[in-house]
């Protein structure tokens, strides 16, 4: 049987980051940044706009920024277990490495990760977790 480590963050919590994360992911390039409508008349399509002062961004960065070391020492660590070939039995080694790594710009790093929603799905499926356990 695989080890299943005990989380520093609550599931619900990745589950917030993996859904925020997706609305991040699908950001597209700015093709208007001066358009001036409004966004009745441009079909909503701003939205889907990476801009600067993105609201997702910003609450995605507020609240990785709010955790504690360890809740985001754990949420580096899920992602880099859902990204690569790692199993539930190598969670301390990555751990360990994530926290050698630092906090102080996790934010950054982790919004900088394509696929970062994908990878921490992956990351809980493979401790046998999911998000439908929270709902």
């Amino acid at each position: 049987m695989a080890y299943i480590p005990d989380l520093e963050i609550a599931l619900d919590k990745v589950c917030f980051m993996i859904v925020k994360a997706r609305e991040f992911d699908v950001k597209d390039v700015a093709t208007d940044e001066d358009s001036g409508s409004n966004a009745s008349d441009d079909g909503m399509r701003d939205v889907l706009e990476d801009l600067p002062g993105d609201a997702v961004e910003e609450e995605l960065t507020g609240f990785i920024d709010g955790m504690t070391d360890d809740e985001r020492i754990d949420l580096v660590t899920l992602m880099w277990l859902g990204r690569d070939d790692s199993t539930p039995d190598d969670w301390e080694t990555l751990r360990a490495e994530a926290q050698r790594s630092g906090t102080k710009s996790t934010a950054r790093y982790l919004l900088g990760t394509p696929l970062l929603g994908d990878h921490l799905e992956a990351g809980l499926a493979k401790l046998d977790m999911s998000c439908s356990d929270v709902l």
